[in-house]
């Protein structure tokens, strides 16, 4: 039960108050924050704090002893690697339009590139490891997002509604065959437009966009997002394809799990995400970063109709867990309020990170038997701790509410 010091990752998209509020350090940064990680990704591991006030790399202590840290189940499931990674996402502009692959992509994939001798950390790899990447996103804030194709009737009432006459053919491509197939080739024409076409097709879309909005139509939201995007990328193939997404908001607390081939871009919010331990993502707009379309095409997953929105299964008056297929992770939510303030006692058999994100809370150890005593560990706002999977189990009580909730996320392995 050991404190964690976690890097902080400046993407220009990040917010320059929310992840350093949650710190407590001053705001405004002087540049965007995006996210906070927490965990052992080797790009940026977490550090360990000891007692005595010394900072190890949780990464290498995980390799020096791998059965301590992770348990003897999940060393036999993932080796020494944490399957999961912690983050606090802060966008205040719109992330790339992306996808992951699945395992069996991911491992196929990764070894294509290895034997063309693609080095991993090159800007055009697609597969720097041979592991999958599902992920979760809980909101902390209201948090905006496209996710997943919309139904497709729903997406030709939307092209009707707003008639751009350049996009009328592709209109009746979907319109006679509004599922996956026709999505499919809907998608893959307008994601293969020449930059010249780009040019004609985007301005009278936006136009019409602005239009719609003026007259308060039923995708004015849609629309708001396509209007936001095509000032970021003007000429950007991902503006059109933003409208085949379906567009959520969603509230604290609320969650989105995204598998393998769900194509989706945070847009703005702040919140926690946790996500297998891997670096595999295949862009197809809205970034200056690599993209390769008939890459993304092989594990795009065009299954279409409304993204499920989690609210988190109860497991008792204080804690909430985010049930997902992932065998990587899963995310719990432990809340405390004058009405509910009971302790939350917390068993693994694998490791976990706790994050606090309103108050503070106090952990306690089990007793450890021959003449031991209980361990305590303050854990304030902002704060994050290391339970290795040979740590007793941990109890967690409020110590201090604010604005009336103490508040903590807890990630864990999934399935073993």
């Amino acid at each position: 039960m050991e404190l964690l010091r976690n890097a902080v990752r400046p993407y220009a998209w990040g917010s320059r108050t929310a992840i350093a509020d949650l710190l407590g350090r001053p705001v405004p940064t002087p540049h965007p924050e995006a996210e906070l990680w927490m965990g052992a990704h080797p790009g940026d591991p977490s550090r360990v704090v000891r007692s005595d006030g010394e900072e190890v790399s949780l990464l290498s202590l995980l390799d020096a002893d791998p059965a301590h840290h992770l348990g003897d189940a999940c060393v036999r499931r993932w080796g020494s690697r944490l399957p999961f990674l912690m983050k606090v996402l802060a966008a205040d502009e719109p992330l790339s339009l992306q996808a992951h692959p699945s395992a069996e992509q991911a491992a196929e994939g990764f070894a294509r590139e290895e034997a063309a001798g693609i080095a991993r950390n090159a800007p055009n790899r697609n597969y720097p490891d041979p592991t999958a990447k599902p992920e979760l996103i809980c909101a902390l804030t209201e948090f905006h997002a496209l996710a997943g194709f919309r139904e497709a009737q729903r997406t030709v009432r939307l092209l009707d509604e707003l008639a751009v006459p350049s996009l009328r053919a592709h209109r009746e491509l979907l319109a006679a065959q509004p599922d996956a197939a026709g999505l499919r080739a809907l998608f893959t024409t307008w994601i293969t437009l020449p930059e010249h076409y780009l040019r004609e097709i985007l301005p009278e879309l936006l136009e019409a966009c602005v239009e719609h909005v003026r007259g308060h139509g039923e995708f004015s939201l849609e629309c708001r997002t396509v209007l936001e995007l095509g000032e970021t990328y003007p000429h950007d193939a991902g503006v059109l394809a933003s409208l085949l997404l379906n567009r959520l908001v969603l509230q604290p607390g609320e969650a989105i799990f995204l598998p393998a081939g769900n194509l989706h871009a945070y847009l703005h919010g702040t919140g926690i995400e946790i996500l297998a331990n891997s670096d595999n993502i295949l862009r197809c707009g809205l970034t200056p970063k690599h993209v390769d379309v008939p890459e993304l095409l092989r594990v795009l997953d065009f299954a279409c109709g409304d993204m499920r929105v989690l609210k988190g299964e109860s497991l008792d008056a204080n804690l909430t867990a985010y049930r997902t297929p992932a065998d990587e992770f899963e995310l719990s939510r432990l809340d405390w309020t004058p009405a509910e303030s009971g302790t939350v006692h917390l068993d693994s058999p694998g490791p976990q990170i706790l994050l606090c994100t309103k108050g503070s809370v106090r952990l306690v150890s089990r007793h450890q038997g021959n003449g031991s005593l209980p361990r305590e560990l303050l854990l304030p706002r902002g704060q994050s701790v290391w339970l290795a999977a040979s740590d007793p189990a941990v109890s967690v009580q409020p110590v201090e509410l604010e604005d009336g909730t103490a508040q903590v996320f807890r990630a864990a392995a999934g399935v073993f």
